[in-house]
């Protein structure tokens, strides 16, 4: 498997690494608040560290729901994240138009899994250089992202990376098939488990996705269990007063245990 460098202090596949923070740029007082204590909590816990928040929430449930900064204000609060803390940073593009701007601030460019075989978009992101994480389709079979990463292969960037985040399972919900973390790991390259919208309820309040944050723990454990090289978890202060996806976020304390567990089986499967 390819170790993916991001920025200057993480390489993925060389140690186990977090990327976590808000679900989306709420203000740069909220993401200084979430980026300090992760960070502090990666250092003591010998965890890599990456600060990711979106800066467009472009599929929002209801046109009335809080989007985000915009991408002019959201790459600058993310570039005084990046400046202030020395984290590398990560964040979602949408459109192929965005990659180059988002490329001159961020490490690590997202494909968000609605948007995971749109051609245009993988090889706008693969042709910046910066590495590329593409989060797995709700729709997807895991063998078939072979597809997506070949994309971004062929437009020259060898530095890809996979994400699991849950399949559809009827309506308003989402199931985890743990196979899928090792079907991906065959294409070689490194597999995120995305620990909090995998647990999402698309569409389950109506005008807003639910979610069971009680889950979050059991699924990461049993993804550290099956062999994973990063965690993505959404982090908030007060989930319930986040301005997105509230529901399936975690709290300070609540992602401290999760990762003081995942941190212990990761290192377990690593010596077996």
């Amino acid at each position: 498997m390819r170790n993916i460098k991001i920025g200057k202090s993480v390489t993925i596949g060389n140690g186990f690494t977090l990327l976590g923070g808000p679900c989306v740029a709420e203000s740069l007082e909220l993401c200084k608040q979430i980026c300090g204590y992760l960070q502090e909590l990666c250092a003591e816990l010998d965890i890599q560290y990456i600060f990711k928040a979106s800066f467009d929430k472009a599929n929002r449930s209801s046109i009335k729901s809080f989007r985000g900064p915009g991408i002019d204000a959201g790459l600058e609060l993310l570039a005084e994240i990046k400046s202030s803390f020395d984290v590398p940073v990560v964040t979602d593009l949408h459109e192929s138009t965005q990659a180059a701007k988002c490329a001159e601030v961020v490490d690590l460019l997202q494909i968000p899994a609605f948007l995971c075989r749109q051609t245009d978009l993988l090889v706008a992101a693969a042709e910046t250089g910066k590495p590329v994480n593409i989060k797995k389709g709700q729709f997807m079979a895991a063998e078939d992202m072979a597809g997506a990463v070949g994309k971004v292969r062929e437009a020259g960037n060898e530095d890809v990376m996979l994400t699991e985040r849950g399949t559809s399972f009827g309506y308003h919900n989402l199931v985890v098939d743990m196979r899928g973390l090792a079907a991906m790991r065959e294409f070689g390259v490194p597999v995120i488990f995305d620990a909090t919208h995998s647990v999402q309820l698309p569409g389950g309040l109506g005008d807003a996705s639910g979610g069971q944050r009680q889950f979050i723990r059991p699924l990461s454990r049993a993804a550290a269990a099956v062999g994973i090289d990063a965690l993505f978890t959404e982090v908030h202060p007060v989930p319930d007063e986040a301005l997105s996806d509230g529901p399936n976020s975690l709290d300070f304390e609540q992602i401290k245990t999760v990762l003081q567990e995942v941190k212990q089986i990761y290192d377990f499967s690593r010596q077996n």
